[in-house]
């Protein structure tokens, strides 16, 4: 398994785009126990990395995916903001300056992201947020590459674990976030961002699937 610019380029590109277009569903899944702005702030965000997505440093992918949190950062307000800038920065650094990644620099890039996340939320896998489907989902893809899975098998693998962990975190209290507030009363609706990723990874699925293998050997 391996990826070029090209295929991040698809990659971000429909995380973007998922985030536009899902604004209201975001924001409806939050305004149950949280303040309903996930899906605005969410798509205010991406919508400013389409808007400039052609000037955007491709000089090698570290420096697109770091640059790319940096609009996220400087765009997205409250917690939601810092938190996707920081997975993206990370990402960007742990790749570094190259223009093809492995199956295990891409689990590596994750795990990265995934650290960056807990540190700037101070949060962790069980406290109904979106750790709660990228850890799964991380190991989820650690273990196809170990099977010798290609991306698109391990990509549709990633969306079955990550509609399952986010589904999950209905049985969940929340402990961080505005939706830590309500307490017991947060079980039985889904956590807004831990379903806004799994939503996202199966746009990512769908999107490989129909245009991801144009892009393969071109690395």
């Amino acid at each position: 398994m391996s990826g070029s610019q090209q295929q991040v380029d698809l990659v971000v590109r429909t995380i973007a785009q998922a985030a536009v277009d899902n604004e209201k569903y975001f924001g409806d899944l939050d305004a149950v126990v949280g303040d309903g702005d996930f899906g605005y702030s969410l798509a205010r965000g991406f919508e400013t990395v389409l808007a400039g997505w052609d000037d955007v440093d491709r000089s090698d992918i570290g420096t697109f995916l770091k640059k790319t949190g940096m609009m996220i950062t400087a765009r997205i307000g409250g917690t939601s903001g810092p938190i996707w800038g920081t997975a993206f920065m990370r990402a960007g650094m742990t790749a570094g300056a190259t223009d093809t990644l492995t199956g295990n620099q891409v689990v590596a890039m994750l795990r990265a992201a995934i650290e960056g996340i807990k540190a700037r939320g101070q949060s962790d896998v069980g406290d109904k947020t979106l750790l709660d489907v990228l850890v799964p989902v991380t190991d989820r893809l650690e273990a196809e590459v170990a099977a010798g899975a290609d991306a698109g098998q391990a990509l549709s693998a990633m969306a079955d674990t990550a509609r399952e962990a986010a589904e999950a975190t209905a049985d969940m209290v929340a402990r961080r976030g505005r939706a830590s507030y309500t307490g017991e009363r947060s079980k039985g609706s889904v956590d807004a961002g831990a379903m806004g990723v799994a939503v996202i990874i199966g746009r990512i699925n769908e999107a490989w699937q129909t245009e991801g293998w144009q892009t393969e050997g071109a690395s």
